[in-house]
């Protein structure tokens, strides 16, 4: 069975503090639904194209269905809910290659 990815590119990061809380629960809200960061705060970069050397961070499931499972589960979305205020990121959730 392919694995599920959640891809995150943030755009830009303008007050970084704003996003303790939704770190603290989201990472709380992956865990618990089986996934596993593997790139993320602190992760080289090199943008090329349309891309931006933002922060970015990538997550994987066991499953296409266990990501999309986690992305809808209260705990995660009670992380979403702390976001701030005009946040940008570009979020996907993504079939990997079997």
């Amino acid at each position: 069975m392919p694995m599920g990815y959640w891809v995150s590119v943030y755009p830009a990061i303008t007050d970084p503090e704003g996003l303790v809380v939704y770190n603290e629960l989201a990472g709380i809200a992956v865990k618990a639904s089986g996934g596993r960061v593997l790139a993320s705060i602190g992760s080289r970069v090199v943008a090329h194209e349309a891309g931006i050397a933002e922060r970015v961070v990538l997550i994987e499931f066991d499953s296409f269905e266990q990501a999309v499972t986690a992305y809808e589960s209260a705990a995660y979305q009670e992380a979403l809910a702390e976001l701030p205020d005009g946040f940008e990121r570009d979020f996907r959730i993504t079939e990997g290659l079997a």
